[in-house]
């Protein structure tokens, strides 16, 4: 049941694609991008045009600059990119409010436990983690924290250029993928700001109710999360 809601959400949205292109201002240190569903990354070059399907990741050393152009070639918007981060280029566009709501639906469906039925054949996980579009994120070796919290620093990157719908997806998908992130106060607070910025108020203030329950919260913390609710709830 859960694969059909997901095969029929995906029908009912078309993948969003880019007005534009998104070319490489700027490329310093460990910079490289990752062409579809391929497991290998290559170098990037200033100049380079990147697709919708591609992904870029900085290393310790790396960092970038992504300029955004219009049909016509001019410039639209710049996303800087610090080192240790991984940004999908899909990733990189607004959605309508209606396309957020669906895809938030099919972020839970996937989040939810799928009830397993005791004559069903179990096969094993082949050991590769995809992302929300079916995008590999690496072998099972390449499968630690680590790839989350580059996630989430792109995902960072993507609120900081108003993208919070799109971000919104992205870290429910790491919290997904990576369960120990979903305890870090400064992660579930990228996700309830980008709810918030999102029009989703509802869904916010749950997010942010949820937050008062982590373990080791200091009192500025507490304090900043009952402001925020109370804000929500005038």
């Amino acid at each position: 049941m859960r694969t059909i809601l997901i095969l029929t959400a995906c029908m009912c949205l078309a993948a969003g694609a880019l007005a534009g292109s998104i070319v490489v201002q700027k490329a310093g240190g460990d910079v490289s991008v990752r062409h579809g569903v391929t497991e290998g990354w290559t170098t990037v070059a200033v100049g380079d045009v990147l697709r919708p399907n591609d992904t870029m990741r900085t290393g310790k050393d790396g960092n970038a600059v992504l300029v955004l152009q219009g049909m016509s070639g001019t410039s639209v918007k710049r996303l800087s990119l610090p080192a240790m981060v991984i940004v999908d280029m899909s990733d990189i566009r607004d959605l309508t409010q209606e396309e957020l709501m669906l895809k938030l639906t099919m972020e839970k469906v996937r989040s939810s436990p799928e009830p397993t039925a005791p004559e069903r054949l179990q096969i094993p996980d082949a050991g590769v983690v995809h992302g929300t579009d079916g995008k590999s994120m690496g072998q099972s070796r390449e499968n630690d924290p680590q790839i989350g919290r580059a996630l989430l620093n792109g995902t960072k990157v993507l609120c900081d250029n108003g993208f919070y719908a799109t971000g919104v997806l992205r870290v429910m998908e790491v919290f997904r993928l990576y369960p120990s992130l979903a305890g870090v106060f400064d992660h579930r607070l990228l996700l309830a700001e980008a709810l918030e910025k999102s029009n989703l108020k509802g869904e916010a203030i749950a997010e942010y109710g949820g937050m008062t329950r982590l373990e080791g919260l200091t009192p500025a913390q507490q304090s900043l999360l009952q402001s925020r609710i109370a804000a929500l709830r005038k």
